[in-house]
């Protein structure tokens, strides 16, 4: 449960909510925002007692590495990156809608549609098992305390954003409007929030599916009704994950680009 909270915390690190709550904070200081009372100013005063905060962005950096493989900041001495975490992650969730859409072809052209025996339910268990055996021994240490103070100051996060006067600032109709503004105008990045906000609930959704034990379930029956409960997550988090690049469907392959394809040419040329 742990680790699914911060894979979703992860995800929303990378849109900027953190970032763009001090950056609004300076402004607020500098008086250089049309802002000096209502909801926004004033969340964004009490924000300030989380200045201090136990663990601070490299920490929360290390924990990513340490728990996800993710972010490239150097790791504690003695920790060791769980690099194996996102192609587990992807080939579980292909498996997952693999299955269901072998499952929707099947209700269509096959005589007893709704026979629980079509379908490998063994490459789905067997992945699920891989991903949560990783995950059990990337859990341990701090993770699970770290990420309880993190969700805490990203509910305070949200009421600032969402804040009328502050939307108001920026033009905005909602607080992810708020946080792609801030960050194209003073970081100069585009964040991408539309495809990562469904990664962190989806991913969220399917970890904490697999931490309830129901991937243990022998029954095929049984097993096939529980996997039911995460077959839209998983053709979600796909989507959003192509559209980022970060991982693609079984049966895609990355294109490489023709110039790549002609330096390992070369390359292999010089060896010989």
């Amino acid at each position: 449960m742990a680790i699914a909270d911060l894979y979703y915390l992860y995800q929303l690190e990378m849109t900027g909510v953190f970032r763009a709550v001090k950056k609004l904070q300076q402004l607020f200081r500098a008086g250089t925002v049309r802002l000096s009372s209502g909801d926004g100013a004033y969340g964004l005063y009490r924000f300030d007692r989380r200045g201090r905060l136990r663990y601070t962005q490299k920490d929360r950096y290390q924990a990513y590495l340490r728990g996800l493989g993710y972010t490239t900041i150097p790791p504690v001495k003695g920790a060791k990156p769980n690099t194996q975490f996102h192609n587990l992650l992807t080939h579980f969730i292909n498996t997952v809608a693999q299955y269901w859409r072998d499952k929707r072809v099947s209700d269509v052209i096959r005589e007893r549609a709704y026979d629980p025996s079509f379908g490998s339910v063994a490459v789905v268990r067997r992945a699920g098992l891989d991903l949560r055996n990783n995950l059990k021994w990337a859990s341990y240490g701090h993770i699970n305390v770290l990420r309880v103070e993190v969700m805490q100051l990203l509910d305070e996060c949200f009421p600032i954003l969402n804040a009328d006067a502050i939307k108001r600032l920026f033009g905005a109709e909602n607080a992810w409007d708020v946080i792609k503004e801030v960050m194209l105008r003073y970081y100069n990045q585009d964040v991408q929030a539309s495809q990562r906000y469904p990664l962190a609930t989806t991913g969220r959704n399917i970890l904490r599916w697999l931490a309830i034990e129901h991937i243990l379930k022998s029954s095929q029956a049984q097993f096939e009704a529980l996997l039911q409960e995460i077959a839209n997550d998983a053709e979600e988090w796909l989507t959003s994950a192509e559209t980022l690049g970060i991982a693609y469907r079984r049966h895609k392959k990355p294109i490489t680009p023709i110039a790549n394809r002609r330096r390992h040419r070369m390359k292999k040329i010089q060896q010989v």
